[in-house]
Formats: structure tokens, C-alpha cells, sequence
């Protein structure tokens, strides 16, 4: 399979068995996400492996956060989490935004290994990811900031992670602005007839849907 093929065919899973990597074969994959672009060669991420026991201590710092008396059950919904933390590394030509870019870089790219090795991955975050206790958890230092998890396991037999939208590529790939301000976009696809008329129903719909919120809101006023 080729590389771009990998790309379209990656979907999120959101259940999974109870497979999961090795941490041979995870190392493996981590020093290959470790090849993104990186300013500076700053390394400014780390992951850090959950099993097991870790993913229940992890429910409890989650129910802490959140003021629960029982722990969330959310970290058992796959038998491997790999958090993603970016790393702030002290630069006078590196912003810490880039950073936290180049750690996303790595998670992305890593979920990217995963599912062509053939593991159903998702990256799930969460407002708790910031908050004292999920950090404590973690070990996380003053320098560091979770980006969330990547929840790992295996693809259940016989179903599919169910279709993802395709992105239009002449719809978000524009120009530089001309000299007048405005935006050198492309000429827009002629559509097919077939096109048009699904794209005519899309309208509709949409339509139909903002009139009817429309009428809820009017209504409660």
C-alpha cells in the first residue's frame, strides 16, 4: 500500500478488541513518528504507555478532575492508551505554539503506523486533560501539557470505523491575496448534473434545518 493510500484509508475507531501492540513493536513505530519536521531538532514531546493497571488510576485522576465519586470508566475502553505530552523546550527562534505542533505531528503520525499495522486507533482528549490531578497521574512536569490519548486495540472482525466525509481539495487550497486584498481562488468545479441536483438537496436541507431552529428560538422568546 502506498503512502497516500495509507492516509485516505485511515479512519478512527471508536471500539476495539483487546489486542494491542507490543511494546517492541510500539517502540518501533514511535521512532518512526519520531521523524517528523522538528525546528531545531528540539524533540519537544514524550509519550507515555498505559496498561493495565495505569488505565484505572488514570479513571480515578479523571473522576478527581471532574468531582466524581466513582472513577470514569472511559480508559478501559481500550486495552492500550498512549498519552501525548508536549514538551516546552527553552528557544529564542522556536515558539512553544510550533512545539505543541510538532508533538501533534508526532501523535498524528503515529496513529498513522498503528492503523496500517492494522490497530484501530482513536485520539480522544477531553477538558480534564489540563486539569491537576490528570496531570499528577502522569508525572507531568511544570514544562508539560497533555495533548490527550491515543486509545489502541484491535479491529473487531467483520465490522468497518464507518465512512469519514472526504475533504474537497479545490475548496480549502487557496492563494496568496492578490494586490487588491482579494483571494486568488481557483475557478470554481463545474459540477456534474447529478452533482448539482445532490448538491441542490444538500442546500435544501440546510435550509430547512436553520428555518426550523429558527422557528424553536422565536418560539421561546
Amino acid at each position: 500500500m502506498s503512502v497516500i493510500d495509507a492516509v485516505r484509508d485511515r479512519t478512527s475507531w471508536s471500539k476495539v478488541t483487546d489486542q494491542a501492540p507490543t511494546r517492541e513493536q510500539l517502540v518501533e513505530m514511535v521512532e518512526a513518528a519520531g521523524r517528523v519536521a522538528d525546528h531545531s531538532s528540539l524533540r519537544p514531546w514524550r509519550l507515555i504507555e498505559l496498561r493495565g493497571a495505569d488505565r484505572e488510576r488514570l479513571g480515578a485522576a479523571i473522576a478527581e478532575a471532574q468531582g466524581d465519586d466513582v472513577p470514569s470508566s472511559k480508559p478501559l475502553r481500550a486495552p492500550l492508551l498512549i498519552a501525548v505530552v508536549a514538551r516546552h523546550r527553552p528557544s529564542g527562534k522556536v515558539p512553544y505554539w510550533e512545539q505543541e505542533a510538532v508533538a501533534s505531528g508526532v501523535a498524528h503520525m503515529l496513529s498513522l503506523l498503528l492503523d496500517d499495522a492494522g490497530w484501530g486507533v482513536i485520539w480522544r482528549t477531553g477538558h480534564y486533560t489540563r486539569s491537576a490531578a490528570v496531570a499528577k497521574a502522569h508525572g507531568l512536569g511544570d514544562d508539560e501539557q497533555l495533548l490527550g490519548w491515543l486509545y489502541v486495540g484491535g479491529k473487531p472482525a467483520g465490522k468497518s470505523a464507518g465512512r469519514r466525509k472526504s475533504v474537497e481539495g479545490e475548496s480549502v487550497l487557496d492563494r496568496m491575496p492578490t494586490g487588491d486584498g482579494d483571494i486568488a481562488r481557483p475557478a470554481p468545479k463545474k459540477l456534474s448534473k447529478k452533482q448539482a441536483k445532490k448538491a441542490r438537496k444538500k442546500a435544501a436541507k440546510r435550509a430547512k434545518k436553520a428555518a426550523k431552529k429558527a422557528a424553536k428560538r422565536a418560539d421561546g422568546a
